[in-house]
């Protein structure tokens, strides 16, 4: 049974799927680059990409023995709102357009389930299936380039001409034979926005060839995961490298901007999808920095940012409000620094060492400042 692209493209957009193709499984070139990527320690510290499911993602039918093809679909989150890169309010928190809504998750799980049973009632034919989104092992941004969403951009997004690179991903791999799309040819050419524009310098040239005198199908750009803003305000655990806390800005959750200054995402279309509308897409530092845990809970609960937990999260509320040097956060500052989670309490002091910089010369330093708050914390406490 072979299905036709143009069936699945109907039926996927019938289902809520702005994107969709599809191609066999086999062999992926881009699986030696991801092995070098991890061998590299450019994962950080994110041990799901390094660990046992490190071999997983390789090859479709670990999840899948009967698996024949990967169906990759796309699904669009672009709201109405402004880009980071445009948000001038200082006293606000930016929280990545990805997390705006409901998670996304349940909702593209949800739609992938509806494809299966669509393609069961088109084809009138038996298959074995499994729906995957991004917590599978799965290199999933090489299948949807495979299946024809799209080519992968210099800042590792997956990014189509011409709705850009706003979109969540999700596989189908089924027990089917269907005909394949054609990989699209990378369209950045020459252009470096991404990279100039990442305050972090996170984006960094791999120093490979591509090809069988090289590693797999090497890209010439990847992500350093350990200087990305997205890692370090969603996926790091610990203290933020103090050298990094600055290019942090006013971030509180992921990191929009390799996105925003896109030339492929300049008139991205929106998503009619309502679950993914905003709650609250810049709250302010300082509402921020009164939550209780079970606030945090209330407030993100069923979104993607409780994957920084309620600690992560006034960690980057207490870095935000230290790059923007009011002094109106002396106050929500010095309650942070009292906090009992040593995370939390090492970088609300770090902000607090940042308003002191704005002190005027010949008053007191910051060390004597904060030791008369009774903030400086123990000898050894802290990131280097």
């Amino acid at each position: 049974m072979n299905l036709k692209l143009a069936a699945l493209r109907r039926l996927a957009a019938e289902c809520g799927f702005e994107l969709a193709g599809a191609t066999p499984v086999g062999p992926l070139p881009e699986a030696a680059f991801f092995e070098h990527w991890v061998e590299s320690g450019l994962a950080g510290e994110m041990s799901y990409l390094t660990d046992h499911r490190a071999r997983l993602r390789l090859d479709p039918r670990h999840l899948l023995p009967s698996a024949r093809s990967v169906i990759s679909v796309g699904k669009l989150y672009n709201g109405p709102e402004p880009y980071s890169t445009e948000f001038t309010e200082s006293e606000r928190g930016w929280i990545s357009r990805y997390a705006w809504g409901e998670d996304y998750h349940r909702i593209v799980r949800r739609g992938l389930k509806r494809l299966a049973a669509s393609l069961q009632r088109e084809i009138a034919h038996v298959f074995e299936w499994r729906a995957c989104v991004d917590t599978a092992p799965l290199l999933e941004r090489a299948w949807a380039r495979r299946a024809g969403l799209g080519w992968i951009g210099k800042n590792s997004c997956l990014i189509n001409e011409p709705r850009g690179s706003w979109f969540f991903l999700g596989e189908l791999l089924v027990s089917l034979e269907t005909e394949s799309a054609e990989a699209p040819a990378d369209r950045c050419g020459s252009c470096t926005r991404c990279i100039d524009a990442c305050p972090t310098a996170a984006i960094v040239p791999t120093g490979l060839d591509a090809g069988p005198a090289g590693v797999g199908s090497a890209p010439a750009y990847t992500v350093d995961s350990r200087l990305c803003i997205s890692y370090f305000t969603i996926e790091l655990r610990g203290p933020v490298p103090k050298a990094l806390r600055e290019g942090m800005g006013s971030h509180l959750f992921g990191c929009d901007i390799c996105q925003d200054v896109c030339p492929w995402n300049q008139g991205a279309p929106l998503t009619p999808e309502p679950a993914f509308a905003p709650r609250e897409i810049a709250p302010r530092l300082e509402n921020m920095a009164q939550l209780t845990a079970e606030e945090f809970r209330s407030l993100f609960g069923g979104s993607p940012v409780t994957r920084a937990r309620y600690s992560g999260f006034l960690r980057n509320v207490a870095v935000a409000m230290g790059n923007q040097r009011l002094e109106k956060y002396r106050a929500p500052l010095d309650r942070l620094a009292c906090s009992p989670d040593p995370l939390v309490r090492e970088h609300a002091l770090w902000a607090l060492e940042r308003l002191e910089e704005n002190v005027t010369e010949g008053g007191r330093g910051s060390e004597a400042a904060l030791r008369d708050r009774g903030a400086l914390k123990p000898q050894g406490e802290g990131s280097q």
